[in-house]
């Protein structure tokens, strides 16, 4: 099988940054110098035995590391910086994300996500700096990933579940339960903010965004088709940025194999089939934001308004 030597070392970078390792670190270990390192990264230079030292230091599995088959990505960082790249090559990217494709959230989403993300980590968890420490990592390449997007206009369709977006704004932008009542009406509120938002994207339709509301329970794990010129390759993720995210547990995956493609493409042929778009998903957006339990946002809200006013 010939190697993509630019692929490789796109692979070798995600890998890196997931490990923590600086790029000094590395390459001291390997006992090459950092431009040596950052040419490997590049794809400009490859060594069949330091590939296998990476792999081995990276604690990668060589086949992962050189794309045989599927990419296994058991760390965040890596799994969105490898995101990240294949999406700057995409000329399409479908995505089944909760709530709804990080890259059509507004700009005030990265802060409550950053929150939340913090919310959700465990009181006592030992290695805490190092956990924020990720957080921030993630964070930087998130919002690298929607600067990119805007530069380069991508077109980008968005599979919502109307269930998912339902609990979305009857919890949402939290962590965790464990808030005071007013924080939780705030994020109640801007929950209703992003969905307002989709509501509005898909009755103007800009040009690039396609958004369809589904009414069918959506699986699980989400998953994202990112179309190049000359390949299709699908990602799949236990990795969520909605309510109650999860960055720290799981194992996702991106392949390019033919027959997993083929499945996941039929699968979001189905989807987009059946979705509601347009003005009228956009209604259906709407009708969720005036049930009782996304009402509630605005009831506590207007009731601390109320207390504060009268004090």
């Amino acid at each position: 099988m010939a190697i993509d030597f630019e692929h490789l070392g796109e692979r070798l970078r995600a890998y890196r940054l997931g490990s923590g390792m600086s790029p000094e670190e590395v390459a001291r270990r390997l006992g090459i110098s950092r431009a040596a390192l950052y040419k490997y990264e590049k794809g400009e230079v490859i060594k069949l035995d330091t590939i296998e030292r990476l792999a081995d230091l990276l604690k990668v599995s060589l086949p992962s590391l050189l794309g045989v088959g599927v990419e296994y990505f058991s760390n965040a960082v890596s799994y969105f910086e490898r995101m990240r790249q294949i999406e700057a090559k995409a000329d399409q990217v479908i995505a089944e994300f909760e709530p709804v494709s990080y890259l059509v959230t507004s700009p005030q989403y990265a802060g409550y996500l950053r929150q939340m993300l913090v919310e959700g980590l465990p009181p006592n968890l030992l290695g805490r700096a190092s956990a924020l420490a990720e957080i921030d990592r993630v964070m930087a390449i998130l919002e690298e990933r929607r600067a990119d997007a805007l530069h380069r206009r991508s077109n980008i369709v968005s599979i919502v579940g109307a269930a998912q977006i339902q609990r979305f704004l009857r919890a949402g932008l939290i962590g965790t339960y464990d808030l005071p009542p007013n924080v939780l009406a705030e994020r109640r509120q801007a929950a209703r903010a992003e969905v307002e938002r989709i509501a509005a994207l898909m009755e103007n339709e800009p040009i690039g965004v396609q958004i369809g509301v589904v009414e069918d329970n959506l699986p699980n794990q989400t998953f994202q088709l990112f179309r190049q010129r000359d390949r299709t390759l699908i990602a799949i993720s236990p990795f969520r940025l909605g309510e109650f995210p999860n960055i720290r547990l799981g194992v996702a995956s991106v392949t390019a194999a033919e027959d997993a493609v083929s499945l996941y493409q039929r699968l979001a042929q189905q989807l987009w089939t059946s979705a509601q778009k347009g003005p009228r998903g956009a209604e259906r957006l709407r009708q969720l934001l005036k049930q009782p339990g996304a009402k509630q946002s605005v009831s506590v809200a207007a009731s601390k308004r109320r207390v504060q006013k009268n004090r």
